[in-house]
């Protein structure tokens, strides 16, 4: 099942450079998505058909990453299709094959169960979504993309140091050099100290670069203010997604080696310098797009937050991949649809959304209110899971700061958000032709309805994934 979630993808992908009609084109996309959440869907109800291999293996927690990234992409992928249709003049043959490289990628990275093969997976997605950045073909979005292809390649190229690190650490405590996962939780114990902090420094500028964790997001506003909004939700729910585990597999190593005091401070601190940069810029912001990417690099922080504590607040930060990408699903495509019925982003010409995309609007609004933790949506019942694990485990401290921080970040969004749906449309956009279609927002409805879902209830089988990735990380740790 690996190969068919890893390479038909691809294929697609290489299929799409041969197809030459500019409309036939992107019903690429949803053919592979719903192959791909078949596949997912079925390994995750019969986990046999995953029989892991020497370099592949779907661990519990990749379970957890590889749902949340085929629900997204599926949903984005009938997005995709009436966007694109209303984008007939400039073709979509690269876009359309970098997203289905990106799925076929970012699925290799999640069955990755070598460290040396997770990375070159995490560099391929890079190289992948770059042009997604540039599909409007401005002098900003060239600009934006390359300002992503230089952070993330310094980025990706520390964390390729840290492997190196990671396996060094193996060789200095006399033990066998190597990148396999399993391995490398089994000498753990024996590993050089010294090397493995490094590694783990490293590794977590480098993947978190990729995050787009504080200090290393400087790429993020820009790729996500100038992307189409259906690229920024896979960049905030797929390929962060991606770089998480990446950071999930480090943490759980050096935990193995009984390292968990020094990765847990350092973790704590990113995770809160995150929520505070993102609540500052947030604040003032009048740019609508770059304001959901200060969000995304919000809850980056928060799922740092989330590992730096540990024990119970593993459940809630599990969940809170599910939730938040679910979540911003909704907010990039109501997004999207509101930036192209008012031909802008700025909240000086961007008003009364109520009135002109009613429903985008409305989505919009809800998406804003859910992720911010507000109830009874699925982000409310994860922050407080890591909230009160936080208190529980004695971070009193970092509880209060993530408490504060969150009040921080819901007033100074919600500023931005109100300015954008409230008011009176402007009279020079009162004969806009543009209108909401089935496509454009009926996915952005089935976000919305799963953040809402995750919220109030919880199905068993996804509580059982969760309870079983937190034994997954606890005992292997």
């Amino acid at each position: 099942m690996a190969f068919v979630l890893i390479f038909f993808p691809l294929a697609m992908a290489g299929l799409a450079l041969l197809v030459p009609s500019n409309r036939l084109r992107p019903l690429l996309l949803p053919i592979a998505a719903l192959v791909h959440s078949g596949g997912t869907f079925a390994v995750l109800a019969r986990p046999e058909l995953g029989r892991p291999t020497e370099w592949l293996a779907l661990d519990p927690v990749g379970r957890i990453i590889l749902l949340s990234v085929s629900v997204l992409y599926l949903l984005c992928s009938f997005y995709a299709v009436g966007y694109l249709e209303s984008r007939r003049e400039r073709s979509n043959r690269f876009f359309t094959a970098c997203l289905l490289g990106f799925l076929g990628l970012v699925s290799l990275a999640i069955w990755s169960h070598n460290l040396g093969l997770m990375w070159v997976a995490i560099e391929g997605t890079t190289l992948m979504t770059a042009p997604l950045v540039y599909f409007n073909h401005s002098p900003r979005s060239i600009e934006a993309t390359w300002k992503y292809l230089l952070v993330g390649s310094v980025g990706i190229a520390l964390a390729l140091l840290g492997t190196f690190f990671l396996a060094y650490s193996s060789l200095r405590g006399g033990l066998a050099a190597t990148l396999s996962f399993d391995e490398l939780l089994r000498n753990a114990p024996g590993m050089s100290k010294v090397w493995l902090r490094a590694s783990f420094i490293l590794l977590l500028v480098g993947y978190g670069t990729k995050m787009g964790l504080a200090p290393m997001h400087t790429w993020k506003p820009d790729a996500y203010g100038e992307a189409p909004g259906l690229v920024g939700a896979i960049f905030a729910g797929g390929v962060t997604s991606g770089a998480f585990l990446a950071l999930l597999r480090i943490t759980q190593i050096c935990a193995a080696a009984g390292e968990s005091a020094f990765t847990g401070r350092l973790l704590v601190f990113m995770g809160l310098f995150s929520m505070a940069v993102a609540g500052v810029f947030m604040a003032s912001q009048r740019d609508f797009k770059r304001m959901l990417a200060y969000s995304s690099i919000e809850h980056m922080g928060i799922l740092t937050l989330g590992i730096g504590i540990g024990g119970p607040a593993l459940f809630g930060t599990l969940l809170h991949v599910l939730t938040n990408g679910m979540t911003k699903g909704a907010l990039f495509l109501s997004a999207g649809n509101i930036q192209r019925a008012f031909a802008s982003k700025n909240t000086d010409q961007v008003r009364g959304a109520l009135r002109r995309v009613p429903l985008s609007a409305s989505l919009f609004l809800a998406g804003f209110l859910a992720i911010t933790g507000s109830p009874p949506f699925g982000p409310f019942i994860s922050e407080f899971a890591i909230l009160t694990a936080a208190f529980a485990e004695g971070h009193f401290i970092a509880g209060g700061i993530f408490l504060a921080l969150l009040l921080v970040v819901f007033i100074g969004m919600g500023i931005t958000v109100l300015k954008v749906t409230q008011g009176r449309v402007p009279d020079d956009l009162a004969g806009s032709d543009y209108r909401e279609t089935l496509m454009t927002v009926a996915p952005t409805l089935a976000f919305m309805a799963l953040a809402l879902l995750l919220g109030v209830y919880l199905p068993a089988p996804l509580r059982n994934m969760l309870d079983e990735a937190v034994a997954f990380l606890e005992n292997r740790s």
